[in-house]
C-alpha cells in the first residue's frame, strides 16, 4: 500500500494548515530540548521551579523566553510535545498498514546496503553522526526544516523559502555523491 506523492503532499499540506489554523505552526527540533530538560528535571528536581511569576530553570536555555522551555518541561503533556509522539506512533501505524517492513529492511535499507554495504556498525555510526549534524544545526538556527521550511513557506516567509532554497541545494547534490547506486 503505497501513497501516491500528490496525495501525500496535499494531505501533508491539509496537516500543516490545520494546525497554523487550530494551534500554532508546527515546529519540532525544539522538543529534543524539552526532553532533555523532562530527563535533567529528573535527575535534579532543582532544574525547574514554579515561582508566582511561573516556570524558571537554574539552566538558561530552559529558563529563556520567560521560562517557556521550563514550563514545558514541568508540563510536558503540551501540543508540541504531544504532536513529537504522535509523529513518532503515526509512522509506526503507516508501516503496520503497509504491511509492515521485511527483515532485511529492518537491520538496514536496501538503498544503503547497494551504496556502502551491509555493515551494521558504519550504519549505526553514519546514523548517528548524521542525526547529531542535523540537530546541532537545527538547534543552531533556532528551528528545522519542519519550522522554517514547511510552516515558513506556508506562512509565505522568505526566510522559509531562502532555507528550502538552500536545503535542497545542499542535499540533492550530497545524495547523488552519496547514492550512486540503486536499490
Amino acid at each position: 500500500m503505497t501513497l501516491n506523492w500528490k496525495i501525500g503532499g496535499l494531505l501533508l499540506g491539509l496537516v500543516f494548515f490545520a494546525a497554523v489554523l487550530l494551534v500554532k505552526p508546527i515546529g519540532v527540533s525544539t522538543q529534543f530540548v524539552i526532553l532533555d530538560g523532562i530527563i535533567a528535571d529528573l535527575a535534579n528536581p532543582d532544574l525547574v521551579t514554579q515561582t508566582d511569576e511561573g516556570y524558571t530553570s537554574t539552566n538558561a536555555y530552559l529558563a529563556k523566553s520567560g521560562g517557556k522551555y521550563a514550563k514545558s518541561v514541568a508540563n510536558p503533556l503540551n501540543y508540541s510535545f504531544v504532536f513529537v509522539i504522535a509523529m513518532v506512533v503515526g509512522g509506526f501505524v503507516s508501516v503496520m498498514l503497509r504491511g509492515g517492513l521485511d527483515t532485511a529492511e529492518k537491520t538496514m535499507p536496501a538503498l544503503w546496503r547497494a551504496n556502502f554495504g551491509d555493515s551494521a556498525a558504519k550504519r549505526n555510526i553514519a546514523v548517528f553522526i548524521g542525526g547529531f549534524i542535523v540537530l546541532y544545526g537545527a538547534r543552531l538556527a533556532g528551528g528545522c526544516t519542519s519550522g522554517h521550511m514547511m510552516s515558513g513557506m506556508m506562512q509565505t516567509s522568505l526566510s522559509g523559502y531562502i532555507f528550502a532554497l538552500g536545503a535542497f541545494a545542499a542535499a540533492v547534490p550530497v545524495a547523488m555523491l552519496l547514492y550512486k547506486k540503486e536499490a
